[in-house]
């Protein structure tokens, strides 16, 4: 009942949460904790400062960046092609203008990623190359050139951390010497770039991204350590945080009123795995993990109800999660389209577009509240979730406590309404429903002073809430837990797929799983924009001309890509922007096996996620691991089989 995904930005027609108000009152579920996107920050940050709004939001807002950041260091860069989106819609879509803005001021954008292109195409930035996933071992060393040349700010450190002394001391060794071994930037940039960041007043941004893999915890941590050693944490436009660039929201200037929300309600049941074990709970029930400090075990999971999301879009490994899939007595979808999830399903039903729908879109990091008036009527015998829970709970005998005798508009009117008397307690008094119904939007105002984040902290006001009220730079608790993948302090630590790795003298190229700019996820990859992006009709997939030449690869080749967990087809593309001993295949293609009844079958369009590896970040986390994986790359040839992942179901009579 977790039921994962982004169907729809409408607040009312949130296919979760009408879900799981529906299994609430019918007696319960098994919940999803944290999220694919930064699983490993929600566990790790609160040992650290206490809260998630570092990764989550609010954060240091772009106003405040434009204003005072002198250098902007982004490790993962500043991807402003994912900024287009953001859960429950935006109306704002502000940071490609801010970024240009801040660097029209003069203030200098480093990128350290292995993607050349991981800043806005027309802002002058430095461009680091780095090996996918040891940006720690490059944090770390550059916090030792801090400490060593006396850069660091020790009353920072003494007046706002605990545990300096302890971090200090495990960075005995971590040079730039020793990071450039690991990460391949050179020694002399690292120690230079540490310099200019003590320098200048520094905004270190970190990616999502670079959590989503082996110990992902750590670059989380590093990124914090580094920033206290600076000691700017707390001041406009300096100090760190996580998803710049990742979705709209993040950075945008925002009035912190909680939009209109449809009510879940109490679930009876208590048990929730982490968000990205659905497999290991499928295929191991009873199993026992470890999470965040506790150990826990697997339920035994007869039925899985999936409303508004498609698991075979985002989760690692496919393969496994068909033969996972296979352990349920039974599998219920709701869906539109016949995706994957639909096809691994026992019953589908068919449910209606966003375009078939009344709603209200609202996102929490946005300024906007967006009417959706519905476009068309329902299509042949589709039918919305609420309206599908509504009828079942009608067989169950709780209809009335389900629907609350309130049918799609009186919804919309009582969750708007109440979202307004949220505003009226701040002062802010907005438009009726019917005014914003006619309107189609209402827009709250920036606010007057832009946010910064930890100021409060940093002036001695208030306190975090970890155990010592400072930041923690080593943690006794985490330590406590007696983690090997996550001890108490930031520390470098390989991840099993990695250029490093044993496993690249047989795998030799790191798998990088983005963002797609042409579409949302997977959603409407079917479509004309997304369509237009591909190679061969299959997805591209980004290569260095030289590893491409060494493999007798040509641009617009179909090539076979593959490793133990895995194959399918792409279309080459080759670019100067990725780092040699790199292949960039972003997530969003339909799977699309030759032999849907043959786990290991080969896909045909170009999903990574049949290449990734479905492993917890660690102990502390179990978030998804996708951006740690090795594979091989050769040219496909003859010719390939037709991409079937658009077909329609066979309807039986």
């Amino acid at each position: 009942g977790g039921s994962y995904g982004w169907a729809s930005a409408g607040r009312f027609h949130h296919a979760k949460s009408q879900l799981q108000r529906f299994l609430g009152m019918a007696g319960g579920f098994t919940n999803q904790r944290h999220n694919y996107s930064y699983a490993a920050g929600l566990a790790v940050l609160p040992h650290i400062v206490g809260g998630v709004e570092a990764a989550a939001g609010p954060v240091t807002d772009w106003p405040s960046i434009v204003g005072h950041t002198g250098l902007m260091v982004s490790f993962g860069g500043l991807p402003v092609k994912n900024a287009q989106v953001d859960s429950g819609g935006n109306g704002e879509h502000a940071a490609a203008g801010f970024i240009r803005e801040a660097a029209g001021r003069g203030a200098p954008f480093i990128a350290v990623s292995p993607l050349g292109d991981d800043l806005p195409p027309d802002v002058e930035g430095e461009w680091i190359p780095i090996r996918p996933g040891t940006d720690t071992a490059m944090m770390l060393a550059l916090s030792q050139v801090l400490f060593a040349e006396g850069l660091a700010d020790r009353a920072f450190l003494e007046r706002c951390c605990t545990g300096a002394a302890a971090f200090e001391a495990s960075l005995e060794g971590r040079t730039p010497e020793w990071a450039e071994g690991i990460t391949g930037v050179p020694a002399g940039r690292i120690r230079t770039l540490a310099r200019e960041m003590a320098a200048a007043r520094t905004m270190i941004s970190t990616a999502w991204a670079l959590q989503r893999g082996d110990r992902g915890e750590q670059p989380f941590w590093a990124t914090v350590a580094l920033a206290a050693c600076l000691g700017q944490i707390g001041l406009p436009g300096g100090g760190f945080g996580f998803g710049y660039g990742c979705v709209s929201g993040i950075g945008a200037p925002r009035h912190g009123i909680a939009g209109p929300t449809f009510p879940i309600g109490p679930n009876p049941v208590a048990e929730f795995i982490p968000v990205a074990r659905i497999a290991d709970m499928l295929l191991n029930p009873g199993g026992a993990y470890d999470f965040d400090g506790e150990q826990r075990r697997y339920p035994d999971t007869r039925l899985v109800y999936w409303a508004g999301g498609n698991p075979f879009h985002h989760h690692q490994d496919i393969n496994r999660l068909v033969r996972a899939f296979r352990q349920p007595e039974t599998v219920v979808v709701h869906d539109p389209w016949w995706t994957a999830t639909a096809r691994h399903a026992d019953i589908v039903v068919p449910a209606t577009t966003t375009l078939e729908r009344n709603d209200i879109a609202a996102g929490r990091r946005d300024r906007f509240w967006l009417a959706m008036h519905r476009a068309i009527d329902p299509i042949g015998r589709a039918r919305n979730d609420h309206d599908v829970f509504a009828d079942i709970a009608d067989r169950l005998g709780f209809r009335e406590r389900f629907t609350e005798g309130l049918g799609e508009m009186a919804w919309l009117r009582r969750i708007y309404d109440e979202a307004c008397g949220r505003a009226a307690e701040r002062g802010l008094n907005l438009r009726d429903f019917d005014a914003f119904w006619a309107e189609g939007h209402v827009e709250l105002p920036r606010p007057e002073t832009p946010r910064v984040l930890f100021e409060g902290f940093r002036r001695g006001e208030e306190r975090l809430a970890t155990p010592s009220g400072k930041i923690e730079l080593y943690s006794e608790r985490v330590a406590g837990f007696g983690y090997e993948d996550c001890p108490g302090y930031p520390a470098w630590l390989p991840p099993e797929e990695w250029l490093g790795a044993e496993a690249a003298r047989e795998w030799p190229l790191h798998l990088i799983s983005n963002q797609p700019a042409t579409r949302l996820h997977a959603q409407l990859d079917q479509g004309r924009v997304s369509q237009a992006s591909k190679v061969g009709g299959r997805e591209p997939i980004r290569l260095n001309p030289a590893d491409a030449a060494a493999r007798g690869i040509a641009d617009g080749d179909v090539v076979r890509v593959f490793n133990g967990r895995g194959a399918l087809l792409a279309g080459a593309v080759l670019s100067g922007d990725v780092l040699p001993g790199v292949a960039a295949l972003a997530t969003g293609a339909w799977y699309d096996p030759a032999d849907p009844s043959e786990p290991g079958s080969l896909d045909k369009h170009g999903n990574p996620n049949v290449l990734t590896a479905d492993r917890g970040t660690s102990k502390l986390g179990q978030g998804p691991s996708a951006m740690s994986a090795l594979v091989e790359v050769e040219r496909f040839d003859g010719e390939p089989p037709p991409v079937t992942a658009f077909d329609p179901p066979e309807i039986a009579a």
